[in-house]
């Protein structure tokens, strides 16, 4: 009986530092920025083709599911996925918002990560202040979060 509820506990807390690890990809502009500005970070913005490029599934493997990653993300932006899938259906509201924004930020090919920091005017409207932009960086994570330190 005792091994049975040592066995538990243990289990509970591989799950708890397990979901404390995970992230949080938004995709809806409009609550992430509200987000980002109450918890004073900027975004990540991830231009993706989630089921058809090659780079930006290479990014997610390297990269963004990497527990390294995930600490720093958690630490220091707020994250946005902006999809351009192909096969997989996705929400009419999504997809103008995606394309709006893939529009605003000129994004020509994928991946495409653009950095900014979300501010409400005195109309309660947000803008999008651009900090600077990247795509893959071969390396892993370590390599990547280096190469973003100077954009933030």
């Amino acid at each position: 009986m005792k091994k049975a509820i040592y066995i538990f506990l243990i289990s509970m807390l591989t799950t708890v530092s397990v979901s404390a690890q995970e992230l949080t990809w938004h995709t809806d502009m409009g609550q992430a920025s509200e987000f980002a500005i109450k918890e004073k970070k900027p975004l990540l913005m991830f231009f993706t083709g989630s089921d058809w490029c090659g780079w930006c599934i290479r990014l997610q493997n390297e990269v963004f599911k990497t527990d390294e990653f995930r600490k720093w993300a958690n630490e220091n932006v707020v994250l946005v996925e902006l999809d351009f899938p192909r096969r997989t259906p996705q929400e009419d509201k999504i997809k103008a918002q995606n394309y709006q924004l893939q529009s605003m930020f000129q994004v020509r090919g994928y991946p495409t990560i653009w950095f900014v920091n979300p501010e409400m005017n005195s109309e309660k409207k947000i803008s999008l202040k651009k900090l600077g932009s990247t795509g893959y960086v071969a390396g892993g994570p370590t390599k990547w979060i280096g190469a973003v330190a100077s954009i933030l």
